[in-house]
């Protein structure tokens, strides 16, 4: 009896052609005997698409292609559903796998998305909308926002951004933190609101983060000077400097002095003054090496 797989492609995510992708999987599939069904997103109704093709060929698993965006949208489909996630890494924005430390050759990831195990992994719920990597307020965010305004694709539109923005930034904001039973107020640049490691550039941002340990981490950055920035870029996270405080807990609210730009996961979710947080726990399970 042949195992189905549903195979989730963004055709147009990171600008990469994705034709020889799916001829690779295609052919994975074929020689270690599962059965495919090839679906390519379309911007629209994508979600319910993939939950009809759930029910019509359920699937041992879902392997998606594409960004951070895509995987998102199909563990949002399968939310109900006993389904593996197996990532193979073709977005722009590759944030969830950097920190899964998956390979990169399709060869590798292959065999990982097909058949390795799994882990039960935590999403984050931002006012009403999941994360399942890294999203935050402040400097990264208006970043994000400058990046999707811009035509310059790849990591010189994402560099000239990022000068850009530096260049341009706001002032600190003030954000009054509850959680843990506690109540904080910080001036900060940016505050990283974190169920993972690392962004996708391959930054360390949370060291101690873990993706299933059913917390998330707020990240608060008081100070960006380059110097900061330049440890951080470098892998030198100075968690110990008084310019960074970590906060680790399951649920809390920020509130900011004026509205602050927010992004999840790479997509730029507007300014906000407030936001309300919780771990959604053990969400998805995705293959992992």
């Amino acid at each position: 009896m042949k195992k189905n797989i549903i195979f989730v492609v963004n055709p147009i995510s990171g600008d990469l052609d994705k034709s020889d992708l799916i001829e690779a999987v295609q052919e994975f599939a074929t020689t270690n005997h599962f059965e495919l069904e090839v679906y390519e997103t379309t911007g629209k109704s994508d979600a319910k698409q993939i939950q009809a093709l759930h029910n019509k060929y359920n699937p041992e698993r879902i392997v998606v292609a594409g960004g951070d965006g895509t995987i998102k949208m199909v563990a949002e489909a399968m939310e109900e559903q006993d389904v593996i996630i197996g990532i193979l890494p073709a977005g722009s924005a590759n944030g969830l796998s950097v920190d899964l430390n998956l390979p990169s050759t399709i060869e590798e990831n292959l065999k990982i998305a097909f058949l390795n195990r799994y882990i039960e992994m935590d999403m984050i719920c931002i006012n009403g909308k999941k994360s399942i990597h890294l999203s935050d307020i402040g400097l990264n965010a208006d970043l994000v926002k400058n990046y999707e305004e811009s035509d310059v694709r790849g990591f010189w539109g994402y560099a000239l951004q990022a000068f850009t923005t530096l260049t341009e930034s706001n002032e600190p904001f003030v954000a009054t933190i509850k959680a843990n039973k506690e109540k904080v107020d910080h001036v900060a640049r940016m505050i990283v609101i974190a169920n993972s490691q690392k962004y996708g550039t391959g930054v360390t941002i949370n060291p101690n983060g873990a993706m299933n340990d059913g917390k998330f981490e707020l990240v608060i950055l008081k100070n960006l000077d380059l110097f900061l920035i330049g440890k951080i870029i470098t892998g030198n996270m100075p968690i110990d400097s008084e310019d960074v405080v970590i906060i680790s807990t399951d649920q809390a609210t920020i509130e900011t002095d004026y509205p602050v730009s927010f992004q999840i996961d790479g997509e730029y979710c507007g300014a906000q003054k407030s936001l309300e947080i919780h771990i959604l726990h053990k969400q998805m399970k995705i293959a992992i090496p």
